[in-house]
């Protein structure tokens, strides 16, 4: 899942809350082996039928502790030795390790962490979920993502939620009347958000045209039933309220699959118009005729979904949040800190998580990074600068040295060549070359 057309160079996590180098089962060749069977009968079912284009592909399977590899194919650079009817390997250190598309070895991977989900409806929906990502530029489909703060925001969070609760009565829905009424619900708390936070329709469309279409792929694909695929979206709609603590990002797991299987039933094409622009929510507006530039009673419509003790809890979760946002402020933005150029960044992360601090930029709790000065693992906060150029974290206890340097909540591997030199402000430091034959 990942930012490639804004960051070519990023691969993001999916769904797995741990960075890479937690602790998980070792791969097994043979289960593997049983899994590329499933994506491939997947695929084959499919017959490219979705989107005009097979999802059959390379896949590549890693273990994050060890770095191990399991493939379906080999790969272009003879790093993979056959075995049992797999590849297997180990993937470098200079490679990020996600639930992505990746090129590795000569070959455009599907990527995915080990171990994949023991759910079956599951586990075929994230691989149908990332083989679409491995072709959507080749579908005209190419990332344009970007973090919607506002979605952290108390009125953010409130019309997106009471948006997924009417979604969710569309798709249980047993007449047209009702699916068509409680669309319309979903469109007008979307409509009032768009109207509260202008640039949020842009910037929310760039996340569903990416992971929004990604998810209802997986759905789509993955689950064999009109019914079963139905209940995985409406899976999404649930999981994701109990279980992220930040929508910025993940949202869209969450409404693409929705809008998707409103559109195949009212707007037949929608998949090859979509390909020229616009978002899966304005097409079904159109379709059903919502005026989107309308101004309901909002109060009044959520009372259909349980508003006000929405309500009620989101406030409360509002005032934890800025006593939380003023202590990374005071970590990342006006305490000594640790500032890193990104240039040829390789990211991830955990996008459930994150937290805006308006123009500062987004915090990230967890993470890991490649760049060209090595490799840093935080797991206590770090600060991403708006337009992804600047990583920020506390300042290190120690001063300048070559090697490991830890701080709070961060460990950084210097690559040779590269060291931690005094920043712009007193107490803070920088990540700067070597200056040769100066011995700085």
């Amino acid at each position: 899942m990942s930012l490639r057309s804004v960051l070519p160079w990023c691969a993001l996590m999916a769904l797995t809350p741990a960075v890479a180098g937690a602790a998980a089962p070792a791969i097994e060749p043979a289960l593997a082996g049983r899994y590329f069977r499933e994506a491939s009968q997947l695929c084959h079912a499919d017959g490219g039928r979705l989107w005009g284009k097979s999802l059959c592909g390379p896949i590549l399977l890693v273990e994050p502790g060890s770095r191990r590899v399991v493939a379906n194919q080999p790969d272009g650079e003879g790093r993979l030795r056959a075995a049992g009817g797999v590849y297997v390997g180990k993937l470098p250190a200079d490679q990020a390790i996600a639930n992505t598309a990746v090129d590795w070895a000569g070959v455009h991977w599907t990527e995915m962490l080990w171990p994949l989900k023991e759910d079956a409806a599951q586990r075929h929906t994230i691989m149908a979920h990332e083989a679409f990502h491995r072709v959507q530029d080749e579908l005209g489909l190419a990332a344009r993502e970007s973090d919607n703060a506002h979605l952290d925001s108390l009125d953010g969070r409130y019309t997106l939620q009471l948006e997924w609760r009417a979604l969710d009565a569309a798709l249980a829905a047993t007449t047209d009347v009702a699916r068509r009424a409680h669309a319309a619900d979903a469109l007008a708390f979307r409509a009032a958000r768009y109207r509260r936070f202008p640039g949020a329709e842009k910037a929310e469309t760039a996340v569903e045209r990416n992971e929004g279409l990604a998810e209802y792929t997986g759905v789509m694909v993955g689950n064999r039933t009109p019914a079963a695929q139905v209940a995985m979206a409406r899976w999404d709609l649930a999981w994701h309220p109990k279980n992220d603590t930040s929508f910025v990002r993940s949202f869209a797991y969450a409404t693409g699959p929705a809008y998707g299987i409103l559109l195949d039933r009212y707007r037949r094409g929608w998949r090859k118009a979509i390909v020229s622009g616009g978002s899966p929510a304005r097409m079904l507006a159109g379709t059903l005729k919502v005026d989107m530039a309308s101004a309901p009673d909002v109060g009044k419509l959520a009372a259909r979904y349980d508003g006000p003790a929405l309500l009620a809890a989101e406030r409360a979760r509002a005032d934890a949040r800025a006593r939380q946002a003023a202590l990374f402020r005071a970590q990342l933005v006006t305490g000594p800190v640790l500032k890193l150029p990104l240039e040829h960044m390789k990211v991830q992360f955990n996008p459930s998580n994150l937290m805006p601090l308006g123009d500062a930029g987004t915090v990230y709790p967890t993470m890991h990074v490649i760049d060209d000065w090595g490799s840093i693992t935080i797991d206590g906060g770090a600060l991403m600068a708006p337009d992804w150029r600047l990583l920020t974290v506390p300042a290190p206890a120690r001063g300048a040295e070559a090697g490991e340097l830890r701080g709070k909540g961060w460990t950084l591997e210097l690559a040779p060549g590269w060291r931690v030199v005094p920043g712009g402000r007193a107490g803070d430091w920088a990540v700067g070359r070597v200056v040769q034959g100066s011995g700085r």
